[in-house]
């Protein structure tokens, strides 16, 4: 099969009414903090929160009767498992999602919930994949790539089908790129549609892989990155080719980045994005002067992130953006004295999130002691306030480790 605007737009024809037809919506804040016209595609309302769903679903439609009979075998261990047991459960196909020993447990319950049948093998990626290779053999199960198929990266150009015919007039659309499937899928059908169109690809620099091989340059890979969806280390044949032929440009963006996308599309769009989604927004905001002034796409391609990370990425967030501080105050070791630091911080609307006292590891006096809070404060401007007041008031103090746009301040 061909990847072109016809093969595009008859994977749009499959898949209607069996994967949602996701809203691409304006952001009047997000343009205004940009200075472009912003329009998000919330890929993050399929089923399984994922664009996967469109490219797996799409690739279990177009199996031979003697395919859907025997099933399918997927190896992975985020949202392209969740997308094809979903598929295949509606369709009434078997399905065999291998995943590496490591899986959260969250994904494992999720996945096999959507009818699946389950295999944990290997410490990694790579482990998992030889054994699905040979359970497939060994079982003439049909193998669903996660990005390197043509009918899984016509399913996912549905995404640019839709964006254009919602917004028509878009200049750019930004994309995050892991494998490549969704990339080489929407730059096909908006070049199509639209040939001045600019089509921008976004990875992590923990995850560079496509941006230096469009450069020629050797990658380097940090392991842990949020954006694990699209924590690929080599794209697809098929994808890379397309991304040669029809992607602008590819953009890096940082971790911290990343995590605040995530925390400005919760405060700002109220949607949950996970790391990958939430990329394309820490583009834009990295690299406004590409964009400002023109009608930008940005694809939320997936919402699925653990919780407890989340947690920490708002908190972490709080930190940069001056909302969340710590401060070490200096007072006499007296009856009293935390009550009255206490009372200073209420008047000054600080509110106390933890106290710790320290008096052996300080170079203070004897009768001295050091008081450790965290505080809730408004903005940077709030906490330098706080810290002034303090210290007027007989309590010397500073903030210590605060974070303004991810640079540690002095100690």
């Amino acid at each position: 099969m061909s990847v072109d605007l016809p093969a595009i737009q008859a994977a749009a024809r499959r898949l209607a009414g069996q994967v949602a037809d996701t809203p691409c919506l304006h952001s009047r804040t997000l343009s205004a903090i940009s200075g472009a016209q912003v329009w998000i595609k919330f890929e993050n309302h399929q089923f399984t929160a994922s664009f996967k769903d469109r490219g797996a679903g799409h690739r279990l439609m177009t199996l031979t009767d003697a395919q859907r009979a025997a099933g399918v075998l997927a190896v992975s261990a985020g949202n392209h498992a969740q997308g094809v047991a979903y598929h295949a459960g509606r369709l009434g196909l078997r399905a065999v999602i291998v995943m590496p020993q490591f899986a959260p447990a969250v994904k494992v319950a999720r996945t096999r919930e959507l009818g699946a049948e389950v295999v944990l093998h290997g410490e990694d990626f790579d482990a998992a994949r030889t054994h699905g290779l040979q359970l497939a053999a060994r079982q003439g199960l049909t193998v669903v790539h996660p990005y390197d198929d043509a009918d899984v990266i016509c399913g996912q150009g549905t995404v640019g089908l839709e964006m254009l015919r919602d917004v028509p007039d878009l200049d750019a659309i930004i994309v995050p790129v892991g494998g490549g499937g969704l990339i080489a899928g929407v730059a096909t059908a908006a070049k199509a549609l639209r040939p001045g169109i600019r089509v921008v690809g976004v990875q992590s620099a923990s995850y560079p892989a496509v941006q230096c091989m469009l450069a020629g340059t050797a990658p380097a890979f940090t392991p842990n990155s949020i954006a694990e969806g699209i924590a690929v280390k080599a794209p697809g044949v098929l994808n890379i080719a397309i991304i040669r032929a029809l992607v602008d440009q590819v953009l890096l963006v940082e971790e911290g980045e990343i995590e605040q996308a995530i925390l400005m599309l919760l405060e700002i769009e109220k949607t949950l994005a996970e790391g990958a989604g939430a990329a394309p927004l820490a583009a834009l905001l990295r690299h406004p002067e590409q964009f400002r002034g023109r009608k930008v796409g940005l694809i939320l391609s997936g919402g699925n992130i653990d919780p407890l990370v989340l947690a920490d990425i708002i908190k972490r967030g709080m930190v940069r953006s001056g909302r969340l501080a710590r401060l070490l105050v200096e007072v006499s070791d007296l009856p009293g004295a935390l009550a009255r630091v206490s009372a200073q911080l209420a008047q000054m609307n600080a509110n106390i999130e933890e106290v710790q006292h320290q008096r052996a590891f300080t170079r203070l006096p004897a009768k001295g002691v050091e008081i450790e809070f965290i505080i809730q404060t408004r903005s940077f401007e709030h906490l330098a306030d706080v810290v002034a007041g303090l210290t007027a008031a007989g309590f010397p103090a500073r903030a210590h480790g605060v974070y303004d746009g991810g640079v540690p301040a002095p100690a």
